[in-house]
């Protein structure tokens, strides 16, 4: 069983077609996408299409249910999710709206976006820092799994629980760096432009994972950015890091 993970697309078309292109050569069983697919100032009309096309396990991300939500709520920090709704169909909307928030796949793997109680927290990050063991236990709850694949960090990172429960979050296919203000204001970075994902692998009853590094031009994409006045995400896609005085 061999499992390909993306998450965290938003809308970065080139980086999704990079990934999939490697998920080809590289041969797996089933692709599971954790989510927030579409938000942001790229391409989510040609995101959707791209996705809807395949035979992919799709996962809500907190962005799918604020998209659906967009035209209603106000400010500043909804507007990647307007820029979405503005040019998706009723035929995408309505793939949108069908999307489970979770799913579990056979040999206890389980797939969420944020924990499997929330879409809208870390599982293995708080912040700008790692998550301790105990906080990672607390955010998992009861759920019992072999395998916790989860994305919204968009940080590349797998940790092995005391229980022996393998989480992985194979970071993001489109958007390497943003700033957030929950439990508080910062940046995460990744450090580097590239599309990441992961792919999990049951081997001689033991779960292994390989986090992956793909990279793409970027330039196409960040140009769209700039274009659509988002220069701060045009800096991220090009770097990794946001700029100083985001």
């Amino acid at each position: 069983m061999r499992i390909a993970l993306v998450s965290d697309i938003h809308g970065n078309l080139a980086a999704l077609e990079a990934v999939a292109a490697d998920i080809d050569l590289r041969g797996v069983d089933q692709v599971a996408n954790l989510g927030d697919s579409l938000s942001g100032h790229l391409l989510p009309l040609e995101t959707a299409r791209f996705l809807m096309a395949r035979n992919w396990i799709h996962l809500a991300g907190n962005h799918e249910r604020q998209i659906l939500k967009a035209a209603t709520r106000p400010g500043q920090d909804a507007q990647s999710d307007r820029n979405a709704l503005e040019v998706l169909s009723p035929l995408e909307l309505d793939w949108l709206a069908s999307l489970p928030s979770s799913a579990t796949l056979p040999d206890g793997v389980l797939l969420c976006h944020g924990t499997p109680h929330s879409d809208c927290i870390t599982l293995l990050q708080t912040a700008e820092r790692a998550a301790t063991s105990d906080e990672i236990e607390e955010r998992l709850g009861e759920a019992r799994a072999n395998v916790v694949a989860c994305g919204h960090s968009h940080i590349a990172r797998l940790v092995r629980t005391e229980r022996g429960t393998l989480i992985v979050n194979p970071g993001s296919v489109g958007l390497p760096a943003y700033a957030d203000d929950y439990p508080y204001l910062h940046n995460v970075e990744t450090g580097s432009p590239d599309a990441r994902y992961a792919i999990v692998e049951r081997r001689e009853g033991l779960w292994l994972c390989a986090l992956i590094s793909v990279p793409y031009d970027a330039r196409p994409m960040a140009g769209l950015a700039r274009a659509r006045g988002a220069p701060h995400v045009a800096h991220a896609l090009l770097t990794g890091y946001m700029p100083s005085n985001a």
